[in-house]
């Protein structure tokens, strides 16, 4: 198992167009200090579609080095070209990361029969522990819970990560699938661990990494009547986390911390001054 709990999908944060590992250091030691046990780097919410290679090695490295023993660092690897992933998959192996995230090819939309194909590659291919990742808003693209239970019997492949968003296709997931099962949606963290995930790989973690981390660890000691009141009263921090583009939000909220800028990178803009807004409130709310 890569982790139990919670795991904050970082952003990658940028200044003046170019990544600022300043302070990626800072939001690194920041979740370090809650006592996150896991981080992943270059998903989707690092807008890993949008680096460099170098960039995302540099990133990368920047985490393995400033979190070695304390977290587990978790790559995103997956993309929609087959020798691109094989490639990310050696050069996280290669910097030393404790596993890798591997999102559906997006875009080209296989089918189930494809996507065992796709992942049977890379288990082949590299021995790097993999977390498979379905996203299908992001993606187009669903990965079916007996696709996945049916790929976790590899032994390379140790989990997955499940941002549906729908509580009944989880329920199967874990009812069918051998591996650790974790929930990708932070508005049903509560339901998904009381049903049996074994953690949460969070955005809104980025931003209060101390609640999310008592959420999780309320649920998982099966103390659900107090998690679910940490999701209650997170709840406008997380809708106003998801009001526009992930994560567009989350960057403000970090920049109205001091935390980084809240540059992202094209297609993505900053968010409205409505959406700024309700984050101040949110985070007003929570201190």
């Amino acid at each position: 198992m890569l982790f139990t709990g919670l795991c904050t999908a970082l952003v990658t944060p940028f200044r003046a167009g170019a990544v600022d590992y300043g302070a990626l250091r800072r939001l690194i030691a920041r979740q370090l200090e809650a006592g996150v046990p896991a981080l992943l780097v270059c998903g989707t919410t690092g807008e890993a579609s949008t680096l460099t290679e170098a960039e995302w090695c540099g990133v990368l490295s920047c985490a393995v080095e400033t979190a070695t023993g304390r977290a587990r660092v978790i790559a995103g690897t997956g993309t929609n070209n087959l020798p691109h992933t094989l490639a990310r998959a050696r050069a996280a192996r290669r910097l030393r990361a404790d596993g890798q995230l591997v999102v559906t090819p997006y875009y080209n939309k296989t089918t189930q029969r494809g996507l065992t194909a796709y992942y049977a590659r890379v288990a082949e291919e590299t021995d790097l522990p993999m977390l498979l990742y379905n996203v299908p808003a992001r993606t187009g693209l669903n990965l079916l819970p007996e696709t996945a239970a049916a790929l976790c019997a590899h032994p390379h492949i140790v989990g997955v990560k499940e941002a549906a968003g729908d509580l009944g296709q989880l329920a199967r997931l874990l009812r069918l699938c051998p591996a650790p099962v974790y929930c990708g949606s932070d508005e049903l963290a509560a339901p998904a661990l009381r049903l049996g995930a074994r953690g949460l790989i969070s955005v809104a973690s980025n931003v209060a990494p101390e609640a999310l981390q008592s959420l999780c660890a309320h649920a998982l000691r099966g103390c659900f009547a107090t998690a679910e009141a940490r999701q209650e009263a997170l709840s406008p921090l997380i809708s106003a986390l998801f009001a526009e583009t992930s994560p567009a939000p989350a960057k403000a909220a970090l920049a109205l911390l001091g935390l980084c800028r809240e540059e992202v990178r094209s297609p993505l803009i900053c968010v409205e001054d409505a959406t700024r807004r309700r984050l101040q409130a949110s985070l007003e709310a929570l201190a």
